[in-house]
């Protein structure tokens, strides 16, 4: 996986914090740049967290499924990145309240809530063949750091507005990202 797709699968991963980021920003009647570093490092954290474990548990699988490890990339990616769009163009309002917590027991829960997507693809990682998971699995959790700092600020300032835009495009990020791989695979794409 190269250094551009490394970054739009980043991109499309941490859109979840974001969402997140920018109602955390809502709520907050007055912000911090202490604030925006915590929200960040608790999604960056778990972001870069969770596809290690993922990368490691296919691992053990590895061999088994050699034949068929980009059908699984392909399905695994389309069905996270549809259940992204799903959720952003449901009409059913968020039933969370907006919740200004900063708090050990409020952040570790969004943060697992945001990261099961990238334990999915931690899975993903371990089929690929150029993948250095270790410069993977930090560039993804700085990137979600930095996102995720950046949305409380946005929120703070513009509101949810872009809350379901922000997940829908990292759904379909992460559908075509796994369409390429499918297609590298299968001979129709060679860059």
């Amino acid at each position: 996986m190269g250094s551009l797709e490394l970054f739009v699968l980043a991109v499309g991963l941490s859109m979840d914090a974001f969402a997140v980021s920018i109602c955390k920003g809502l709520a907050m009647k007055k912000i911090s740049v202490k604030n925006m570093i915590i929200v960040g490092l608790w999604f960056g954290f778990f972001q870069m967290t969770m596809p290690l474990i993922g990368y490691f548990l296919g691992i053990g699988f590895q061999d088994k499924i050699t034949a068929i490890d980009h059908w699984i990339a392909f399905i695994l990616l389309g069905m996270i990145g549809g259940n992204m769009i799903l959720e952003a163009c449901s009409k059913e309002e968020d039933e969370e309240e907006e919740d200004a917590s900063l708090a050990v027991k409020t952040m570790l829960l969004l943060s697992i809530a945001t990261s099961i997507d990238a334990l999915a693809v931690g899975i993903t990682f371990a089929f690929l063949q150029d993948t250095n998971i270790a410069l993977a699995v930090v560039f993804i959790g700085a990137i979600t750091c930095i996102i995720s700092a950046v949305g409380v600020r946005i929120g703070h300032v513009f509101g949810c507005r872009f809350k379901r835009k922000a997940e829908f495009m990292g759904g379909m990020i992460l559908i075509l990202l796994g369409v390429k791989i499918l297609l590298e695979h299968l001979g129709f794409l060679s860059f």
